[in-house]
């Protein structure tokens, strides 16, 4: 893809649109691409719809559109194709999946948002690609398109020139990535602060917080006690405080985890904190031993191991990687119990 554009000409960017559009997979990068050119982007956003009508989406807002995609017969720079929540009926509109397939013809980077990824998929364009879509789906598109192989808990994948990415705000991580990509890591910080939005989401990070990847507790005593980690990773969670509040032995506790969660109260517990220390360093630049009072490590040397067990990776290092939204070479959270 073009990179680093040079000249006064801006960078085209078409985004589909269709009766039933889910308006923030059209908005969100609408406005990302918008504020880039306020830091130094240059993108000239246009709107298109298979007969130059305007739509009205899922949420019942009226949509305008700059012309048929017909008419658009323009090389673009990036072709955005959003998704809507009625993605069964729509991957049967022959005439949408003929605009779909026309407007990557004509594109030198094409990117799905949500459920975008099904009209991509029903118009062949990501056979033998890897891809995502938002999570409750991603099932729905790995059965309907075996062709495709999907990685369910990607926030974006890009493969070739096609980029998907996940449920509706992904669109603006991935996006922010693009904006990146082409005009420098610099613009996209900008944009991304002044859109009040983390930048540091890349691609291959879940869609999930430990909270909600764990599986949901049976018992209310113990959804009380992930509840209060997650609200406060910093507290003196040990196995004794945990168990207090629960109301039930140590020994009792250790069961629930293990039989629930399938992990130990302490491995849910480092985890929570690595997650909180994450967010910490993506978006601020406190000391190390700061970050590690702030979310119960207590020293900079604890917090060390525990990202290396959790992230391969030291938390100076992740800081530095996570600056971008480029994908950073670490593996994800250990699957938890292991």
């Amino acid at each position: 893809m073009k990179q680093t554009p040079s000249g006064s000409e801006p960078l085209l960017v078409t985004v589909l649109v269709f009766p039933g559009v889910r308006l923030l997979d059209v908005t969100g990068p609408i406005e990302v691409f918008a504020s880039a050119n306020e830091f130094g982007g240059r993108y000239r956003v246009r709107t298109v719809s298979p007969d130059g009508s305007g739509v009205v989406t899922a949420a019942g807002t009226a949509l305008g559109v700059d012309l048929a995609a017909a008419q658009a017969r323009d090389v673009s720079d990036v072709v955005v194709v959003p998704g809507g929540p009625e993605w069964p009926s729509l991957i049967k509109d022959d005439a949408l999946l003929d605009t779909v397939r026309a407007l990557d013809a004509r594109a030198r980077h094409t990117a799905s948002v949500c459920t975008g990824a099904f009209l991509l998929a029903a118009a062949g364009l990501l056979d033998g690609r890897e891809a995502t879509t938002h999570w409750r789906f991603a099932d729905q598109l790995a059965l309907r398109y075996p062709r495709v192989t999907v990685a369910a808990d990607a926030l974006f994948v890009r493969d070739g020139h096609i980029t998907t990415s996940a449920g509706v705000s992904s669109g603006i991580d991935l996006s922010l990535a693009l904006v990146e990509e082409q005009f420098g890591a610099e613009v996209a910080r900008a944009v991304a602060k002044d859109m009040v939005v983390f930048m540091q989401r890349p691609g291959g990070q879940s869609q999930f917080s430990v909270r909600t990847r764990v599986p949901r507790a049976r018992q209310e005593m113990l959804r009380r006690v992930l509840d209060a980690v997650a609200e406060d990773p910093a507290a003196p969670h040990t196995l004794a405080a945990m168990a207090r509040r629960a109301g039930v032995s140590t020994r009792h506790m250790t069961r629930l985890f293990h039989d629930e969660m399938t992990t130990t109260p302490a491995r849910y517990v480092e985890q929570v904190r690595v997650e909180a220390a994450r967010a910490l360093l993506e978006g601020g630049d406190d000391p190390m031993a700061t970050v590690a009072r702030r979310t119960g490590f207590g020293s900079p040397e604890s917090m060390r191991r525990a990202f290396t067990r959790n992230l391969g990776i030291t938390p100076g290092a992740y800081r530095a990687r996570f600056r971008s939204t480029r994908e950073p070479a670490l593996k994800p959270l250990s699957t938890l119990g292991t």
